[in-house]
């Protein structure tokens, strides 16, 4: 299942919050012009991308894609949402069920050789990570660590990251961030 992106909601956020364009433009790095293309739905984020423009934005990833009249408090794993932006074969899994609060909980499945983002990403909190199944990779600010099945890490998520699957199988991860 993969959910089309709303970049409307993304507009009304970022209004809700009294911000242009031009502002969060200079929060992320990105410009302006690309900020509406993703806004007006003719272009899907990258992982890096997405990440830059909720931390400007002051919102959860899940943010995007949950219902935000869901007040179910589980998340039965035949109605659990996946993310899965274009030309990547990475997919998160909320499995968060609340969009409002300070705790982002994701399954992520990396298809081997893949990356979660070309580019290093920061955002504010902190996160921590398991791997259930196969190898991840990840770079953390100038270190490389190698994670296999039933390896963990933390570190603030200030420090630039990028995850990646050296293996040869799917690596699945389980990873909260908190703000």
């Amino acid at each position: 299942m993969r959910p089309i992106f709303n970049g409307q909601e993304l507009r009304e956020i970022r209004k809700q919050k009294q911000l242009t364009l031009k502002q969060v433009a200079e929060a992320t790095g990105l410009s302006a012009s690309l900020l509406s293309q993703i806004e007006r739905g003719l272009v899907d984020p990258t992982v890096g991308t997405f990440w830059k423009i909720c931390e400007a934005l002051d919102v959860p990833i899940n943010r995007f894609f949950l219902p935000s009249e869901r007040q179910d408090p589980v998340i039965r794993k035949d109605m659990r949402k996946t993310i899965h932006l274009r030309d990547t074969h990475v997919r998160y899994h909320v499995l968060t069920p609340i969009d409002q609060g300070k705790i982002e909980f994701l399954l992520v499945e990396i298809e081997p050789g893949e990356s979660v983002s070309r580019e290093l990403v920061t955002h504010s909190g902190e996160e921590c990570g398991f791997v259930l199944k196969g190898e991840l990779k990840v770079i953390l600010d100038d270190n490389e660590y190698h994670l296999f099945e039933g390896d963990s890490i933390g570190f603030p998520s200030t420090l630039p990251h990028r995850f990646l699957n050296p293996g040869k199988d799917v690596s699945l991860s389980i990873w909260a961030r908190a703000t």
